[in-house]
């Protein structure tokens, strides 16, 4: 297991494979109940980090959608 920082640099891509792999052990059982309990601590870490990388997407997003739409706005007043 990685610490915070180390979690922190995952890529997107990184943490969600380390996700589905930590999903799959714990589907598939066996584990100690203190062995499951870390992995499912671990994936809400992990599920954490991607939802970042997510929300982050989204604000840059966002951020192109208004300076486009500002730019339109600019050009059509600069028309009219």
């Amino acid at each position: 297991m990685t610490t915070n920082s180390e979690l922190a640099k995952l890529s997107y891509e990184e943490a969600r494979e380390e996700l589905v792999t930590v999903v799959a052990k714990l589907e598939a059982g066996g584990a100690s109940l203190e062995d499951s309990l870390a992995l499912w601590e671990r994936g809400e870490a992990l599920a954490a980090r991607c939802e970042e990388w997510l929300n982050g997407v989204q604000e840059r997003l966002d951020a192109v959608k208004a300076s486009t739409a500002a730019s339109d706005e600019a050009q059509a007043a600069e028309r009219d």
